[in-house]
């Protein structure tokens, strides 16, 4: 691009710029960082690679029709689970159709891609809006626009959850639909980017409409206008986010009432970090999970923090922008605005998920500096002073390492030598002959430019690293596409026979949502939207969760294998990543065995079965037979030992049973617990202790025992295992090794009768549906003639299915503790459910009446703009036959 381009195009210029430094700074972040893609160490961290990358396999299937389901109902996860509210949630960006694109076995890499777009596409908006806002250098503005791409927020948060980057590009995007407001200018576009940015994603793009909302507020201020036409543009603004969340709607709330009916999660209070946490997250290089990433850079904060003393910009200026940043510094740090802020929900995790907007507050401040001429002496020695101070009051944060003083110190005498480079420019600029004087103004400007962009990519570089290196320290990891998920695919695309029968992606799991990255139809699940009738229906059956109950791991059980259909279930070796036995070097194996289809019929339901899931008792093994409908266990009398023989002492509260306590030393540690009970010989021997973490192993057992690993804590409860067989004495003694302090409950161990199993699979299989076809959110089965009882469908019973037998009108499903069931009356032969997701018909009218408001508006405006074009037209051509009368 040459430099007539460039000063023709300034915001283009201004947009590229800021798009190449911030590519070029992540990138090479994780360069250093050794991070993948450009390294070995994993960037899958936390929910990146339990949530979001899933979900994009889930998608690229979708895009690719790969996926078990539609746009409605994902069969792959939690046996049956409503998709468009995660839809909504997690990849209705745009952007996430790009994995497309990609192979599926690089998955990860279209998910990495897609991130940096989003980030560079985050610096375009912001300096594309500041040249809107005012004039000035458009190099200026492409580097603070990628100032404000490289905040701390987006490196250190938002860069492993992709789906707030969105939030990131709305801000400016909406700031922008606010300038339109004023000048009544671009109506349907405003109203379409407000739509895109909800769209994308809502929970950001909530936070992004408030703080457009203050800044639109302080434009009217600081623009003087009339009362009236201020109201008159504040009342553009506001119909223009109305009409633009209206069209998101269908979209919207189904999201909210997702969340209503998901299981709920930990009730957080809201508690401000220090003064020095806060300010510490100003500097580079410094990382907390819990307190604002505030740093957009030394070369964005420095001038921010000389604008109140720069004598060239009006005093309503100066003091607007700074005001209005230092309030929302301080709403973040007061519980009622913290609420507001947050649509009055403490989040779970980071709870300074607006941090983004006051970095952007930051980046305007620094660029309404700049625009009104580099900041003189007395105004960059004021904020020089301020940064130290912070530095000072910062060096009392424990965020703060060591590194951060020599990049804090580089990073500021690059900034304020670019500034003062600047300065030297404008004050010499015409003290010497033409050529002279361009020859010097080009070489200071060069000169001040490569120190100002060489601090901001230093900066934003090793604070990136530093990140994503911590956050490896602090978070939970998972190892990209590799040969584990391949040989697992592989033996789920062999066994697979869905409808017929579900396939069990097994219960070493790789990430919390297996099933939608490498196939088959399994319990496992992992969203803030995992329904509460899932969850608890699964827990009462004995299954794990962590993240307090949203993350639904595989119950590997004969009995409720038989009960949702899972016809095979793979086995593969515990994932080597999570340091689980490195040296098992196991085969991934499939198992088989016979169960009833996808709809049975059953004996007329009690109430208590109507009731759902309250009717579950607190023996898991007792709740499997209700929804079997056939006694199978013995569950026997324990008796639990310490390490040294003595009885253990009794939990009390919500988690009763026996104490069972880590062994403080190797001696205690040789020592090990043991529960003991009698099965029946040759039965199944299954331990269900949720509270204890360890290892749990049968002894005196000719058959090969299994050992059974649990894990629990405040935020996971452990699945019930299998342990192998019981011998021919009946004498079940299990050897536990416990990792923490931990309880076994009464009832722990069940008995599995598997003859009475098998004889429970054949009635099931012999009443039960004689086909069923399954498309998105319709199921379909056909059944024995004469029928009677209740036809259940092994779904949860989730808020949306309407039900109907035979050609009856559809209602609202019923339930089977818990599951879906049709009342049958013995004439019907069929079947049918619908999946409509609560919500949607709401938002579709709410969306169809703001299409329409925004037709007739659209339509109301071209006709007046067509009748007042006809009259200026009519005033032209009347004008000269009335002035040749009048001389005539």
């Amino acid at each position: 691009m040459d430099r007539s381009t460039l000063r023709g195009r300034p915001r283009q210029a201004a947009a590229l710029l800021a798009a190449a430094i911030t590519v070029t700074a992540f990138c090479a972040a994780d360069a250093v960082a050794r991070s993948y893609p450009f390294g070995p160490r994993t960037r899958a961290v936390n929910d990146l690679g339990n949530q979001y990358v899933p979900f994009h396999a889930h998608l690229w299937d979708l895009l690719h029709g790969r996926a078990d389901g539609g746009l409605l109902v994902n069969w792959q996860s939690g046996f049956g689970s409503s998709f468009l509210p995660d839809l909504g949630t997690y990849l209705s960006s745009p952007f996430a159709l790009l994995v497309a694109l990609f192979p599926r076995d690089e998955i990860d890499l279209a998910v990495y891609v897609v991130t940096v777009l989003k980030t560079a596409c985050a610096g375009a908006a912001m300096a594309w809006l500041l040249l809107r806002l005012r004039p000035g250098r458009w190099w200026a503005a492409g580097l603070l626009g990628a100032a404000y791409a490289l905040c701390g927020w987006s490196l250190a948060d938002a860069s492993y959850n992709p789906m707030w980057l969105d939030g990131l590009i709305a801000l400016p995007l909406l700031c922008l639909v606010g300038e339109w407001a004023l000048t009544g200018r671009h109506r349907l576009l405003g109203v379409l980017i407000v739509a895109l940015a909800w769209i994308a994603n809502f929970y950001t793009a909530y936070m992004a409409t408030i703080g457009a909302g203050l800044v639109l507020l302080l434009r009217l201020w600081l623009s003087g206008l009339p009362r009236r036409r201020a109201l008159a543009a504040a009342g553009r603004a506001a119909v223009t986010v109305a009409l633009g969340v209206g069209l998101a709607a269908p979209l919207v709330t189904v999201i909210y009432f997702g969340t209503q009916h998901a299981y709920p999660g930990r009730v957080t209070h809201f508690a401000p970090v220090a003064t020095q946490d806060l300010l510490a997250r100003l500097l580079p290089t410094t990382y907390g999970f819990g307190s604002p990433a505030l740093f957009v850079g030394t070369t964005a904060l420095l001038p921010a923090l000389a604008l109140p003393f720069h004598r060239a910009a009006p005093v309503r200026v100066r003091s607007g922008w700074s005001l209005l940043t230092v309030a929302v510094t301080l709403s973040m740090q007061w519980t009622p605005t913290h609420l507001a802020w947050h649509a009055f929900t403490t989040p779970n995790g980071s709870p300074y998920r607006q941090t983004f907007v006051l970095c952007a507050l930051l980046v305007i401040a620094a660029w309404h500096t700049l625009s009104y001429g580099v900041p003189d002496r007395r105004a960059l020695t004021a904020a020089a002073a301020l940064l130290a101070l912070i530095a000072a009051v910062a060096s009392r944060s424990a965020l703060v390492r060591s590194f951060a003083w020599p990049v804090l110190s580089l990073a500021a005498v690059g900034a304020l030598g670019g500034l003062v480079l600047l300065g030297l420019d404008r004050a010499g600029g015409s003290a010497e002959g033409a050529p002279a004087a361009g020859r010097r103004r080009r070489l200071l400007v060069g000169s001040a430019v490569v120190l100002l962009v060489g601090a901001q990519l230093g900066e934003a570089t090793a604070t990136s690293a530093v990140a994503t290196r911590l956050r490896l320290d602090h978070l939970d990891d998972y190892a990209p596409w590799g040969s584990r998920q391949q040989r697992q695919a592989d033996a789920i695309a062999e066994a697979d026979g869905w409808p017929a029968y579900r396939t069990d992606p097994g219960r070493e799991q790789t990430v919390g949502n297996d099933p939608m990255v490498v196939g088959g139809q399994g319990a496992q699940y992992y969203s803030s939207l995992t329904a509460d009738v899932l969850s608890r229906t699964l827990t009462a059956l004995g299954d794990g969760w962590t993240s307090r109950g949203r993350n639904i791991q595989s119950l590997d059980n004969a009995v409720t294998d038989a009960i949702f259909s899972v016809g095979a279930r793979v086995h593969s070796p515990p994932d080597q990543h999570q340091r689980w036995n490195p040296r098992d070097r196991s085969p991934v194996t499939v198992s088989r065995q016979d169960v009833p289809p996808l709809v049975t019929v059953r004996p007329s339901t009690s109430p208590s079965a109507r009731t759902g899931v309250s009717a579950f008792g607190p023996s898991p093994y007792r709740n499997q037979e209700l929804l079997l409908g056939t006694r199978v266990y013995t569950v026997p009398p324990l008796t639990v030992r310490t390490g040294d023989g003595g009885q253990p002492a009794r939990a009390a509260g919500d988690r009763p049973g026996a104490v069972i306590e880590a062994p403080r030393t190797k001696a205690a540690a040789a020592h090990r617990p043991t529960v003991a009970a009698q099965c029946p010989a040759g039965s199944e021997v299954y331990l269900w202790a949720p509270h204890f973490s360890g290892t749990a192993r049968l002894t005196a057992t000719p058959a090969r025992p299994l050992t059974g690993r649990f894990t629990s804590d405040a935020a996971k409860i452990a699945a019930m295992q299998r342990l192998g067989t019981a011998p021919p004495s009946g004498r079940v003694r299990i050897e536990l090794s416990p990792t923490r302090t931990g309880s076994v409950p009464d009832g722990a161990v069940g008995c599995l009768d598997t003859a009475r199993l098998h004889d429970a699979v054949q009635r099931l299989k012999t009443t039960g549906a004689t086909d069923v076809t399954v498309s998105d959110g319709t199921v379909r089965a056909q059944l024995p003639a004469g029928s009677k009882g209740t036809a259940v469908l092994a779904a949860p019973r989730i808020a949306g299915w309407r039900c109907a037998a035979g050609s009856a009108p559809a209602a609202p499903a019923e339930t089977y503790y818990g599951l879906i069931a049709v009342p049958l009356d013995g004439s019907a032969t069929s079947v049918t459910c619908t999946f409509h997701p609560p919500g949607l018909r709401l938002g579709a009218a709410v969306g169809g009446v703001s299409l329409l408001t925004l037709v007739l508006l659209g339509t109301v405006t071209a006709v007046r703009g067509r009748r007042a074009a006809h009259r200026t037209a009519l005033r032209t051509t009347t004008r000269p036959r009335e002035r040749t009368t009048s001389a005539l």
